[in-house]
């Protein structure tokens, strides 16, 4: 029960947002008593906290897996992305602003897991990019790998990115290639082109 509590609240959580969806609307949706949902979470902040870390952990294995796979580097960033996106229904709650705006504790202990996951996997990528010769070979990869994350966290605030003039898949697209483009050889770019225009 806790489980199908948990899957239920993370899909109308992460259409609808954190804030909307009441303990109400999570029991009528699955069709038990709130009774029952508070037998397995104490409140509602608690069952935030469990969707959040569930998420983190099942997005987590899905980019560990892509990782493994040794891919192309640039695209390996794009499956990643594509990924992420599948899992956060493209984002369009904004979970990770209302995170910060409305569980702010909550924000930070899954801040700082997303960072160090984050890190191991940019690092990786940057390190294969370097070696296969379509990243520049001088790039500061503790700086890179340091400033992809903060710029993909800044990409999903709300205020400087409205959604309703910014979809986040075009943000996150536009981000990409700015970010491949600084740190490419003419080998990367070549590779970058390629890919973005089979994907057009």
């Amino acid at each position: 029960m806790r489980e199908k509590i948990l899957n239920n609240a993370t899909d109308l959580f992460l259409n609808y947002g954190f804030k909307s969806v009441t303990m109400d609307d999570i029991s009528n949706h699955i069709g038990i008593s709130k009774k029952t949902i508070y037998q397995h979470f104490q409140n509602k902040t608690s069952l935030v906290e469990a969707v959040s870390m569930h998420v983190f952990e099942n997005i987590s294995c899905g980019i560990s897996e892509i990782c493994n796979s040794k891919k192309n580097p640039i695209e390996e960033i794009f499956d990643i992305k594509k990924f992420v996106m599948e899992h956060l229904k493209d984002e369009k709650s904004s979970p990770q602003y209302q995170l910060q705006k409305y569980y702010p504790k909550i924000f930070t202990t899954l801040k700082k897991k997303q960072f160090e996951v984050m890190q191991e996997c940019v690092k990786d990528n940057l390190d294969r990019g370097i070696e296969q010769g379509i990243y520049r070979p001088n790039i500061n990869i503790e700086f890179i790998s340091r400033i992809y994350f903060h710029c993909m966290t800044i990409l999903k605030d709300n205020e400087l990115f409205p959604l309703n003039h910014f979809s986040m898949n075009t943000l996150l697209d536009n981000y990409l290639e700015y970010h491949v483009r600084g740190i490419s050889t003419e080998k990367g770019l070549l590779t970058l082109n390629k890919f973005i225009n089979n994907q057009s």
